[in-house]
């Protein structure tokens, strides 16, 4: 099977997230590999999810009660991508003693973007329908979650977006709106029901609530505290987000 392209673009561009995918496979345990890879809990997690939401299948499985406060172990999918990791650092040293000018190197890192929406989930287009100025972009999550993205008819030009193409869709945390799963939907609006994984409460500001879908990917959402406590909501509630599709931003590979 081969790996998506965003994902294989991925590894290229970030590699420092695929080897947490090493220390994971070597401990067992997110803590022990956080602590490994030098970085926080929460952040070797954002990582995690980021990687899954970027394959067609997790790479990272938890495991109930394991060591460290956080058990995990990578997938089939995970040891496939942590193979091709390995074989990628090989053929660094190859790539770097070929490059006749460091500036090249410099220029092709800053034509790899990186963004600051917290939910970079993968899919495909599988339609897409005008409406005056602006394109309805329909989209196709592993699993075959669905949802859609409104952008103007020249980006869907610029990014060469036809069926079949794949895309990262890019939402804010701030963006979502948790809602009780009895709520009616906003006309219009996309929504993904889910399970709430973690509740990350703030000091000062809203809390972080990270909620998974049914197909692996993982969401996460800004909601003030009041709100979640409103829902009733904690660690394992059923629960869904809503938001329209002029709030969701496309990106294609270069």
């Amino acid at each position: 099977m081969h790996l998506p392209t965003l994902l294989t673009q991925h590894i290229v561009r970030r590699p420092q997230r695929i080897a947490l995918l090493q220390h994971i496979a070597e401990q067992g345990s997110i803590t022990a590999a956080a602590k490994s890879a030098g970085i926080s809990y929460k952040a070797a997690w954002d990582a995690i999810d980021e990687l899954n939401n970027l394959a067609q299948t997790p790479l990272v499985e938890r495991i109930v009660g394991g060591k460290g406060g956080g058990g995990a172990r990578l997938s089939v999918a995970g040891e496939r991508v942590l193979r091709l990791y390995q074989r990628l650092q090989a053929l660094q040293s190859q790539v770097l003693d070929a490059t006749e000018d460091v500036e090249d190197l410099d220029l092709l890192g800053r034509l790899m973007l990186r963004t600051s929406a917290r939910n970079q989930l993968h899919g495909s287009v599988i339609a897409i329908h005008g409406h005056g100025h602006y394109d309805l972009i329909h989209l196709e999550l592993p699993g075959g979650l669905t949802l859609q993205a409104q952008i103007t008819r020249d980006s869907t030009q610029r990014l060469e977006l036809a069926i079949g193409t794949p895309v990262v869709a890019l939402i804010k945390a701030g963006w979502l709106q948790v809602i009780d799963t009895r709520q009616d939907i906003a006309a219009g609006h996309n929504h993904l029901h889910g399970q709430v994984e973690q509740i990350l409460q703030a000091d000062n500001g809203p809390s972080e609530v990270r909620i998974s879908l049914p197909n692996g990917q993982t969401l996460c959402a800004l909601t003030e505290q009041q709100h979640l406590e409103t829902l009733g909501l904690q660690a394992g509630s059923p629960t869904r987000v809503q938001f329209a599709p002029s709030l969701v931003l496309l990106g294609t590979p270069l």
